[in-house]
């Protein structure tokens, strides 16, 4: 199990970005547009310099919705391998069966 102070900074960050989201995508059209004048891209960048780091969607770390694993995640079920493995020899996964050959 992850520390909890660690799933909760994830969550902070998670929040901060859905927040943020629009002005910083706005800013970063106004930067990548090369029709617009030299001073208003820099002026856009400077603005997007000053948002906090946190806002920006690559801070964001993947964690198992269970145990808050940061390793071994699956995308796709939003769970860390260990847990995943965990519930399907539970049968709390329809479907899934354990494997033999």
């Amino acid at each position: 199990m992850a520390k909890k102070s660690a799933i909760q900074k994830n969550l902070r960050k998670e929040k901060q970005v859905k927040q943020s989201l629009s002005r910083r995508t706005r800013l970063k059209d106004i930067c990548s547009d090369r029709s617009l004048p030299i001073e208003e891209r820099f002026a856009a960048q400077l603005k997007l310099s000053e948002m906090p780091r946190d806002g920006s969607k690559i801070r964001l770390r993947n964690r198992c919705l269970i145990t808050g694993r940061p390793r071994g995640y699956y995308r796709k079920l939003k769970m860390s391998r260990i847990a995943l493995r965990e519930y399907a020899l539970s049968g709390q996964i329809p479907g899934m069966v354990k494997s033999s050959w």
